[in-house]
């Protein structure tokens, strides 16, 4: 049977579980990368322009290593400055490529290329190649560094390789190895195996078809060998950590109840296993009527027999791709595995290990998606270093995108270890000598400098750049300014809230989004593509790092730093929501955007440049800040300083079932400046009859809120916390409530719930919010 044939779903959508037919493959060519393909005569490759004017340079060569770009049908048309380039970089993707042209004894560098594309394609455009005979071809996203006041990030290209001689498919294709393999190990639907592990080496644990649980065991091989069984404990683990199961950061380890660790996890692309039920046993399927059936205690109890470990009838795991969770009876519930096809765990040994994994022959519930399929490990020697990640998706089918460090992060990982994974990236909670406290105090009192790198940066341009984002944003887009910017809210149609940005005035027909959603720029693309709109959405997150300079005093920090031409207005004289363009310390110095925004509610200003100079923005920056007492601030302080200046946050304050008003940010509507952007119709019924409003609260003695806690008058439940802190400066606890609007009135009396809403209250009463500076005089000062 092929596994992975099309089935027959009525109404059922698996966006996230991809089909992979026969002789089909998909492959990502990153900006300013590039993907090399072996091809034989009658191959066909589909080349996407993913978001537009992203020029594609192609190089072929013949076996025998001569040029031969007529095997795909081009003739040479412009000299191969890109791709050469690209094979003489430092960098992992150059590496790779030029690896992959040694071993085939091909040329690392090349005369002449052909180019697809240019700067009038259309987001989605695509031009089709076939094989005339066999050749190794290198399709290259071309194109160069974005200057901070340029508009053209190199963006993704996308390749759909159809071979003419497609072997029978009855499974994925395994994802290609991480590193220097030592061992491959393949796990059968329905067994276990046992094997060992030295001290440094990893371990990659594989789901192969996707929506396959593997229980994992370990146990410290030294004391194996003096009769002693030491494997991880998985409360231990949960005790020590404060989590439910370990992931890579800070809290990756697990341990044993010698409260020593065994292994830790590195990488992780699914988010989501289980760590409270035994590995499945021969009782379970005996009480539900299934007795004989193969288990995986059984099978780990087979497989670890000569490693001296002795059997249980239930082995205590980690049960990886297992979904579980916790019903709101607190019983425990499981549902299809979240994992693709590929997706895997990597884990490092701590030590010499003896370990077990399984494929769980789970068929008679939705353990494994009701479809037990194989788990592969690799096993990669221990002279090697792999980055610390999760992975990313914009989209539930979009290709996963492992946890970045920002451009700034050589230089905040200097001052702690404290990291947190925000969007794909990684961003410092607090510092090591100064703490959250610390913090906080700096940016109320000097200035702080932060990392906000992992916004979305998205470039909007051509002739009807303004007619989208006046469609897109509930601002008045038409009546902002060159060189001025203005924060809003983008809406679903049903008045509900898709995200909040920044929309930044770079010229007559370009703009520049900052937002913090990665869908956003998809959204805006499918809303000009919807409208017949000529307008192009590009990526440039990846182009524009930021880092924030906040606090009374941020303006003397910068206005001697930052260098502007004399036509371009200084640091100083740009007002709150305006920005300039400029350079550090000079007309030859690092370019660089100075925005008067922030999210601290302090005066303050962000510097955008591109990640090559991020360091000399770091550095100049901080060296200039020493005698006003800068210090970095963390995520930690900074929600302190947002929750005070009643500053709104994704997943807290708003969501997709959220409209501004509720949200506490009305002001960002323009009932009457546009009457066209998207959801004004629903937003304005919602409007006429509201029923949840953002409030501030105080609440009386020392216990704060927390996220989610109810709200009551009574009995009744009337509000929800969305986010609360114990302010320093106002010596209170404060908490933002999304209220009924029946008691949202400046000084009615609530109680927010503690335990279970019922047994513990905290008076608490309806005050004006913004907490601080509600007048927000300090960032107009």
């Amino acid at each position: 049977m092929n596994i992975l044939a099309p089935q027959p779903r009525p109404r059922l959508r698996e966006p996230g579980l991809p089909v992979f037919m026969p002789g089909v493959e998909r492959h990502l060519v990153r900006g300013l990368g590039a993907v090399l393909l072996h091809l034989f005569a009658g191959d066909r490759v589909a080349v996407t322009d993913r978001e537009g004017r992203q020029r594609c340079e192609i190089a072929a060569f013949a076996p025998d290593g001569r040029e031969d770009l007529a095997a795909l049908g081009l003739r040479p048309a412009t000299l191969s400055a890109g791709i050469n380039a690209l094979l003489g970089g430092r960098d992992e993707a150059s590496r790779a490529i030029a690896g992959q042209l040694r071993q085939r004894n091909l040329p690392k560098g090349i005369e002449r290329s052909a180019a697809l594309f240019d700067n009038d394609s259309v987001a989605g455009e695509t031009v089709e190649l076939v094989a005339e005979r066999e050749c190794i071809a290198i399709f290259h996203a071309a194109g160069a560094p974005m200057a901070v006041d340029r508009h053209d990030p190199p963006t993704d290209l996308a390749l759909i390789v159809t071979r003419r001689n497609a072997m029978p498919l009855v499974e994925p294709p395994l994802p290609e190895p991480l590193g220097d393999v030592r061992e491959e190990i393949r796990v059968a639907r329905g067994t276990a195996t046992a094997y060992t592990v030295k001290a440094g080496e990893y371990l990659q644990v594989i789901d192969v078809a996707g929506r396959q649980c593997s229980d994992f065991l370990c146990f410290d091989a030294r004391l194996l060998e003096k009769g002693i069984e030491r494997g991880f404990d998985m409360t231990a683990t949960r005790t020590l950590t404060g989590t439910v199961y370990p992931g890579p950061g800070l809290y990756s380890k697990f341990f044993t109840t010698d409260l020593l660790p065994l292994v830790e996890v590195v990488q992780d692309t699914v988010g989501r296993h289980d760590a409270f039920g035994v590995a499945c046993t021969a009782k379970f399927y005996e009480d539900a009527g299934y007795p004989g059936h193969a288990s995986c205690s059984e099978n780990f109890n087979a497989g670890l027999a000569p490693y001296g470990v002795q059997a249980k009838r239930g082995w205590p795991c980690i049960n990886f791709f297992y979904n579980t969770g916790l019903t709101a009876n607190y019983a425990i519930f499981l549902d299809d595995p979240w994992s693709r096809p590929g997706d895997y765990v990597l884990l490092r040994a701590m030590t010499d290990l003896v370990c077990g994994s399984s494929a769980c022959p789970d068929d008679i519930d939705a353990t494994n998606a009701w479809n037990p399929t194989d788990i592969h490990l690799r096993i990669y020697r221990a002279n090697q270093e792999f980055s610390r990640a999760i992975a990313y998706r914009m989209k539930p089918d979009a290709e996963p995108r492992l946890t970045r460090e920002t451009a700034f992060h050589p230089r905040t990982s200097a001052l702690t270890r404290n990291f947190t994974e925000y969007r794909g990236f990684w961003l410092p909670t607090k510092f090591n000598n100064q703490g959250a406290v610390e913090e906080y105090w700096a940016c109320r009192e000097k200035a702080v400098i932060l990392d906000l790198s992992p916004l979305r940066k998205f470039e909007v341009l051509g002739p009807d750049a303004e007619q989208l984002l006046q469609l897109a944003c509930t601002r008045n887009i038409r009546r902002l300014a060159d060189l001025q910017c203005v924060y809003t809210a983008l809406l679903y149609d049903n008045g509900c809230m898709l995200d909040d940005a920044i929309v930044f005035r770079m010229g007559a027909d370009k703009f520049r989004v900052v937002a913090g959603d990665e869908f956003t720029g998809q959204w805006l693309r499918d809303q000009a593509a919807s409208r017949g709109l000529r307008v192009w959405v590009k990526s440039a997150t990846d182009q524009l790092h930021n880092v924030s300079v906040q606090g009374p005093k941020s303006r003397d920090i910068l206005k001697e730093l930052v260098w502007t031409p004399p036509a371009s207005p200084r640091l100083d004289e740009i007002q709150w929501f305006h920005f300039t363009i400029g350079r550090l310390g000079g007309p030859t110095g690092t370019p660089v955007i100075a925005s008067r925004t922030g999210y601290t509610g302090e005066l303050g200003y962000e510097l955008f440049c591109h990640p090559k100079d991020a360091a000399a923005v770091w550095d100049a920056v901080w060296e200039a800040g020493k005698p006003q007492g800068l210090a970095p601030l963390g995520l930690e302080a900074l929600d302190w300083l947002r929750i005070e200046a009643g500053l709104i946050f994704y997943g807290a304050e708003f969501n997709d079932q959220i409209d501004p008003y509720e949200a506490g940010i009305g002001f960002t509507v323009a009932v009457k400046g546009n009457e066209e952007f998207i959801g004004r119709a629903a937003l304005m019924k919602r409007k006429e009859h509201p029923q949840r409003v953002l409030v501030g609260l105080e609440l009386e003695g020392s216990e704060t809120a927390s996220h989610g806690n109810c709200v009551h008058v009574g009995r009744a439940q009337v509000g929800v916390v969305t986010s609360a802190c114990r302010s320093p400066i106002l010596k209170k606890n404060i908490a933002l409530c999304r209220m009924d609007v029946n008691y949202a009135a400046l000084g009615t009396e609530v109680e927010v719930g503690k335990l279970d809403g019922h047994q513990k209250r905290i008076p608490a009463r309806v005050v004006r919010f913004p907490f601080y500076d509600p007048d927000k005089t300090r960032p107009r000062s």
